[in-house]
C-alpha cells in the first residue's frame, strides 16, 4: 500500500504516513493528496486538518468539501520542534507557517532581529537551513544530521501542542463503524436560527459534538460549508437519526459522509 502526503522527507506528515504504510510518497499541497484518493491514484493519503494551538487547517478543509473521499483514521501526534542551523548566527529562519506560529514566543525572545520566512513545509525549511549557513529552520530534532545542529529543542510555544491528521481512503471504503464521525454539510440556505437547528438533533440525543467550522462556501459572500465532527458512529441509531434530521433541513443543498473512525496517537 502507497500513501501520499506532504512532503519532501522528514516533514510531521511524513513521520504521522509511516504509521499507515512503510511506502510513502510526496508532494506539497493538501488539495493534490485529496485529489489523488478521490481519483484512486493512490491507495491513502494522509493530511493535517488541525493543530492545537493554530487550530483548523483550512486548505484540507476545503479539499475534503470540494472532494469526495473517506475518512478512515485519526491520527493525534505530539509536535516537538527544534531549532535547526550549521551554527549558532543566523539572520533568518525558515520553516512552515503553522511552525513559525507555534514558536512565536521563544522566536520573538530570542532572536526578535531575524527574518521568519514560510515555506511550504517545515522539512523545506530544514534543506534550506542545511544548504545556507545563514538560514536556520524548524522541525523535529532528529532532522539534524552531518553540518545541521540542534541549536534548541522544544522550542514550541506550548508543551501540550499537537497536530490531528486523518487518513485519507476511495470514498466506496467508507466505514460505518468507529468511535467518531466526520461529515459536511452544504444547507444551501440562510436563515435565523439556521446553526441552532442543526445542533439540536444531536444534542437531543445525547451526542457530542467534537468540532463545529464553517468554511466559506466559494458560491456567493455570506454562504458556508458546514465541517461538523460527533462522538459517534455511523452505525449508531441515534446517529441516523439525526442525520436524516440534517439531511431534511439541507434537502436545497448535500450533506457528506466522511464516515467513522477511531482515534489513536502516533508517538515518534
Amino acid at each position: 500500500m502507497e500513501v501520499l502526503t506532504l512532503g519532501p522527507a522528514g516533514t510531521y506528515s511524513h513521520r504521522a504516513a509511516k504509521a499507515v504504510a512503510d511506502e510513502v510518497a510526496f508532494t506539497e499541497s493538501k488539495t493534490a493528496i485529496v485529489e489523488a484518493v478521490a481519483s484512486g491514484r493512490v491507495d491513502r493519503g494522509v493530511i493535517p486538518v488541525e493543530n492545537s494551538t493554530e487550530g483548523s487547517v483550512t486548505e484540507a478543509l476545503d479539499a475534503l468539501a470540494e472532494y469526495d473521499v473517506a475518512i478512515v483514521r485519526e491520527l493525534v501526534t505530539p509536535i516537538r520542534h527544534a531549532l535547526l542551523a550549521q551554527g549558532p548566527s543566523f539572520s533568518v529562519v525558515a520553516s512552515h507557517e503553522q511552525a513559525l506560529a507555534q514558536c512565536r514566543e521563544y522566536l520573538e525572545a530570542n532572536y526578535p532581529d531575524v527574518d521568519l520566512t514560510a515555506v511550504a513545509s517545515t522539512a523545506r525549511g530544514v534543506e534550506r537551513a542545511r544548504e545556507d549557513p545563514d538560514i536556520a529552520g524548524i522541525g523535529h530534532p532528529e532532522n539534524a544530521s552531518g553540518d545541521l545542529q540542534v541549536i534548541a529543542e522544544d522550542i514550541q510555544d506550548t508543551s501540550s501542542n499537537a497536530t490531528r491528521f486523518v487518513v485519507l481512503a476511495p470514498a466506496g471504503e467508507r466505514s460505518e463503524a468507529g468511535s467518531k464521525t466526520s461529515f459536511i454539510v452544504y444547507p444551501n440556505v440562510d436563515y435565523p436560527g439556521l446553526l441552532l437547528e442543526m445542533l439540536e438533533p444531536f444534542a437531543e440525543r445525547d451526542i457530542n459534538l467534537t468540532r463545529v467550522e464553517s468554511r466559506p462556501s466559494g458560491e456567493r459572500l455570506g454562504d458556508y460549508v458546514f465541517h461538523i465532527d460527533i462522538a459517534a458512529g455511523l452505525y449508531e441509531d441515534r446517529t441516523g437519526e439525526a442525520l436524516a434530521e440534517i439531511e431534511a433541513i439541507a434537502e436545497n443543498g448535500w450533506v457528506r459522509r466522511l464516515g467513522s473512525y477511531d482515534s489513536e496517537t502516533v508517538l515518534y
